[in-house]
């Protein structure tokens, strides 16, 4: 079967075709052709033209403003490089995670023949979908009512919850999120999780500014900020690459719903992936997945289908 955009560039050229031919008919030795022949031949062509141009669009996704990622030979996916157990880069062009894992088993499921990957960051993975540079960011992204006004979410692939990281020796200090007033806290460029702790609990704290949560990680190894404050699974997996020096607090005061983000507007693309999920989910690959990147966590890992926010 021909590409769609291969037909409707067919469609294209038979209307110019046609046109011409039209135009040829009637202007044929400078005289208007009136004959059976010439007018037949004119209006067959435009009228086959007319009908592939429909065909094409409705190969191009049936009305859809632009190519939905079922379109895609190759789905372009956005996710993290630098976060252990999620999104982690380990070589060019190669990354390994919770996060590549679903993205990898959700396209096999929607029927997308090729998958690549690339960097995206918190700071700019909107821009990623919006420009088309991605077709799909799964990168611990949060279905929020800021975020759903300018992408289009399937999910929640997971609920997580927002904890807090700190030094293994402030665990006599620190037993909870307000425990961390007057503390150095880190502000990941991009990310909301920082409002939670100073606006939305009006928790005095002192932001340090980061460009990543895997600069979140330096500052706090090296004494730079006294705390981050994010998704438990991100926090896991740093947790886990620090060994004993690091700790999780384990009181976790939020619901991360995170989602797979989609260039707004994809709702046939949207709907394909809340369906390969709640495959996943009952035939138990989410379980199987979760247990991979997490089972020595500690974490209190949930295994059932999440309550999907609807695409919009």
């Amino acid at each position: 079967m021909r590409s769609p955009g291969l037909l409707a560039r067919t469609a294209l050229t038979a209307l110019h075709t046609g046109a011409g031919r039209a135009r040829t008919a009637q202007t044929r030795t400078g005289r208007t052709m009136t004959g059976r022949t010439g007018t037949g031949r004119a209006r067959a062509a435009l009228a086959a033209a007319s009908a592939l141009a429909l065909l094409a669009a409705g190969a191009c996704g049936s009305g859809r403003p632009f190519a939905s990622i079922l379109d895609q030979a190759t789905l372009v996916v956005g996710v993290k490089p630098d976060q252990p157990g999620l999104g982690m880069k380990v070589g060019e062009g190669r990354y390994e995670g919770f996060d590549v894992d679903v993205a990898t088993e959700v396209a096999r499921r929607i029927g997308v023949p090729r998958v690549r990957f690339v960097t995206v960051l918190s700071s700019n993975r909107q821009d990623f979908l919006q420009s088309g540079k991605v077709g799909m960011v799964v990168a611990t992204y949060s279905i929020t009512p800021v975020n759903r006004s300018k992408v289009t979410f399937a999910g929640p692939y997971y609920v997580a919850h927002q904890d807090t990281l700190i030094r293994a020796e402030d665990k006599a200090e620190i037993d909870n999120v307000r425990d961390l007033k007057g503390r150095r806290l880190c502000q990941a460029a991009g990310s909301n999780s920082w409002r939670r702790v100073r606006e939305e609990r009006q928790i005095a704290v002192e932001l340090v500014p980061a460009a990543t949560y895997g600069e979140c990680l330096a500052k706090l190894r090296d004494g730079t900020v006294d705390a981050v404050s994010t998704d438990d699974l991100i926090l896991a997996g740093f947790s886990a690459r620090a060994g004993s020096a690091l700790s999780i607090v384990n009181a976790p005061f939020t619901d991360e719903r995170l989602g797979i983000g989609l260039r707004k507007g994809d709702l046939d693309g949207c709907e394909a992936v809340n369906r390969a999920l709640t495959a996943m989910y009952q035939d138990g690959t989410a379980e199987k997945l979760l247990k991979k990147w997490f089972g020595g966590s500690g974490l209190a890992l949930t295994f059932t289908v999440p309550q999907f926010e609807g695409c919009a």
